[in-house]
């Protein structure tokens, strides 16, 4: 396993006004970028897969002869791992601020793996009876635990390793990353879906996507065990004269209560939107809408594919005029058009759910393209992967992925259909008043962390 070792050079010697910095090397940058990405889009493929298939394992594992309460105890399901995303947070937080964030990111991936894959050799509820769905709970609490070191540390890894000036850019690959490995889930699902005759999908072809994590997780582990630790932790680890730095739990939460607010503010807005669109929206198709499974999920697939294409250019965007802007923006995008976004995929046509859905995904590249810059730089760096990983995963536990299950409980007691939209509206809300009190990071060095420059930029 590579040793903790900055693959950076020193500047100029420090100075009172000159303070150093570190020059990155473009080539180890561009190298764990790509494999936080690849490792991410793995965990993303094994995670979003449910999303996907959830009305299928509603049947296979929740028998009954109502469509809502199947899809509901599905998702309940589904909800479940991110109860215990929490402590996974907790775990391995402040381990990756102890032992470094490549170790822990490489746990992350095989556990997830072993979750995923636990999933497809589980017997059905006509197999074992009420055996099955509990298998199924302890396997997605598996992924969750696993999931609440995920993306804080994945985040907090290509940060630390960007320069200052395109930190934005860079870290919108974490993103694009998910999204290919929600299209490569949702491929999947579509192409078994087109295939595969109904009886068969529920009888054995549902577990073909959770098998494939096995080796999909191998390739994942080699990756990140190839990484080298970021600079800025290895800085830390530094100061502390090769000890690794210990700081108690107590202090990643109440010493930084402030930042942890505003970081639970902006995952609010960004995880209601993005499991609203990706996750809740192909089973809002299928089952509120009646709309056919494989059309939901190819009109879902374009709308990752267009927001991939975006993504990087958003990245870049937030380099040049700020954080702040470009996440304002999307709050105001989703404060204004759900409504006529939901309306136009109520019409039901084809072209009609391919435009809502499209305006809620351009507006959702706002966060996703954003965020992987913004969140990392709210805590200093003797902190930041435990701090983030508590402030994150609380949020998308109590918000985020509880969203299937609340919009779809409240439309089968409310029977509005407009319910997406009025829960999109309310998180855009909380998320505009995080954006106006946070502190703009954009070209600026991490908190507790040197300047970063990439080499042969100039400072």
């Amino acid at each position: 396993m590579p040793t903790v070792a900055p693959p950076s050079v020193p500047d100029a010697p420090p100075s009172p006004d000159r303070p150093k910095a570190t020059v990155t090397d473009p080539a180890l940058v561009k190298r764990a970028v790509q494999a936080a990405a690849l490792g991410n889009a793995m965990e993303w493929f094994d995670f979003g897969v449910y999303s996907y298939i959830a009305v299928t394992l509603g049947k296979v594992f929740f028998p009954s002869g109502n469509s809502t309460a199947q899809l509901l105890s599905t998702f309940g399901a589904f909800a479940a791992a991110f109860l215990v995303r929490p402590l996974g947070g907790m775990v391995f937080g402040p381990l990756g601020d102890r032992v470094g964030r490549q170790k822990v990111l490489a746990v992350t991936m095989i556990m997830m793996a072993i979750g995923t894959f636990s999933i497809g050799l589980i017997p059905s509820y006509a197999a074992i009876g009420v055996g099955a769905p509990i298998l199924l709970l302890v396997a997605r609490l598996v992924q969750g635990f696993s999931t609440g070191g995920e993306y804080a540390g994945a985040s907090t890894f290509i940060a630390e390793y960007a320069p200052d000036k395109r930190r934005g850019f860079l870290g919108s690959w974490l993103e694009f990353g998910t999204l290919a490995g929600y299209i490569g889930g949702a491929g999947l699902v579509t192409l078994m879906t087109a295939l595969l005759s109904s009886h068969d999908l529920v009888s054995w072809g549902w577990r073909i996507p959770f098998l494939i994590a096995g080796p999909m997780g191998v390739i994942g582990l080699y990756l990140r065990l190839r990484l080298e630790e970021t600079p800025a932790f290895a800085a830390e680890v530094e100061k502390a004269e090769a000890a690794r730095p210990k700081v108690p739990l107590r202090e990643m939460i109440t010493g930084q209560w402030k930042a942890l607010l505003l970081c639970m503010g902006l995952v609010l807005v960004f995880n209601v939107t993005d499991y609203m669109l990706l996750s809740y929206m192909p089973s809002y198709l299928t089952s509120e809408l009646k709309y056919d499974e494989t059309h939901g999920l190819l009109v879902v697939l374009a709308v990752m594919a267009l927001m991939m294409i975006v993504q990087p250019f958003a990245g870049t965007l937030t380099d040049r005029v700020g954080r702040r802007p470009v996440i304002a923006a999307g709050c105001a995008g989703f404060l204004f058009l759900p409504v006529p976004a939901i309306l136009l995929i109520r019409q039901g046509s084809l072209l009609a759910v391919a435009l809502g859905m499209g305006a809620l995904g351009l507006l959702l590249v706002c966060f996703t393209a954003a965020m992987p810059s913004a969140l990392p730089a709210l805590f200093p760096t003797r902190v930041r992967y435990g701090s983030l990983s508590i402030g994150f995963n609380v949020s998308v536990s109590l918000f985020g992925g509880t969203t299937p299950l609340v919009v779809t409980a409240l439309i089968g007691a409310t029977g509005n259909m407009m319910m997406p939209a009025c829960y999109m509206m309310a998180a855009a809300v909380i998320g505009g008043a995080a954006v106006w009190f946070m502190t703009e990071s954009a070209g600026r060095p991490l908190p507790g962390s040197a300047p970063s420059l990439e080499r042969g930029a100039k400072r």
